[in-house]
């Protein structure tokens, strides 16, 4: 199982990872289990944005465990939770925000024992 972190600009916390553009995104999502998704919104120059990802995963029933929103655009984060809100089965956590601070450090936690 992988965590999976969406943007084309911002690092990528420990533990994840990245893809830069909509359709790397969708691939890995196809390829692999995901446990969590964080998305951004506002992808560069990509054709895609995060809400044509979330519509696409929504349609290929491409389900993580759970999802967070970590995007710097209202309206983005808005149009993707109401999707997500509608479409996501009762098992997927959706979160209207990016990863809390404690979420990140317990992938850095294990990252650190590993070494």
């Amino acid at each position: 199982m992988i965590h999976l972190y969406l943007d084309d600009w911002r690092a990528c916390p420990e533990g994840f990872a990245l893809a830069r553009n909509g359709e790397e995104c969708l691939m890995m999502l196809r390829e692999c289990e995901v446990g969590i998704l964080s998305l951004d919104y506002e992808l560069g120059p990509d054709p895609m944005n995060g809400g044509d990802v979330t519509a696409a995963l929504i349609r290929e029933k491409l389900y993580p465990k759970e999802i967070f929103l970590h995007t710097s655009s209202p309206w983005g984060r808005k149009r993707m939770y109401e999707m997500l809100y509608e479409h996501m089965p009762a098992e997927v956590k959706v979160h209207n925000g990016p990863m809390p601070e404690h979420y990140l450090s317990q992938f850095n936690n294990r990252n650190q024992h590993r070494t």
